[in-house]
Formats: structure tokens, C-alpha cells, sequence
């Protein structure tokens, strides 16, 4: 799961950031009602968020580069 994530559109990414935030939000409150069976998941999914963060930001800096780069 960690590399399938360096294939997608920078759109892509957005969308699935936010699918995975709210899947984290919805996970976070079943914790907390205590019908969980993995409580690792949240880890991993935090960890997903993080990566997909992590993806989207450096497009938008070679974005931001290229535009610069363009205008000089």
C-alpha cells in the first residue's frame, strides 16, 4: 500500500486524502463506542493520510517551480 500511491493524479490524491480522513474520522468514533476489531487500523491509516500529505505537497511545490520557472 505505501507505493500505490506515487501512480496517482495529483486530483487523485486529493480525493483519496479525503476519503481517507473521513474513514479516519468515522473510525475514531467507533473507537471511542468500542466496536473495534483492530485498533491498529487507525495507526495505519494516519500513517496513509500522512504519505498521501506528503504527495500532494511536493506536487504543489514542482507546481509552484514550474511556474516560476516559466515566468523567468
Amino acid at each position: 500500500m505505501k507505493n500505490s500511491f506515487k501512480n496517482l493524479s495529483f486530483a487523485e490524491l486529493k480525493a483519496k486524502r479525503d476519503e481517507l480522513n473521513r474513514k479516519y474520522m468515522e473510525f475514531r468514533f467507533k473507537i471511542v463506542i468500542g466496536h473495534v476489531e483492530n485498533p491498529l487500523q487507525k495507526r495505519t491509516m494516519r500513517r496513509q493520510i500522512a504519505r498521501l500529505n506528503t504527495l500532494i505537497h511536493a506536487q504543489e511545490k514542482a507546481q509552484a517551480l514550474e511556474k516560476l520557472a516559466a515566468k523567468a
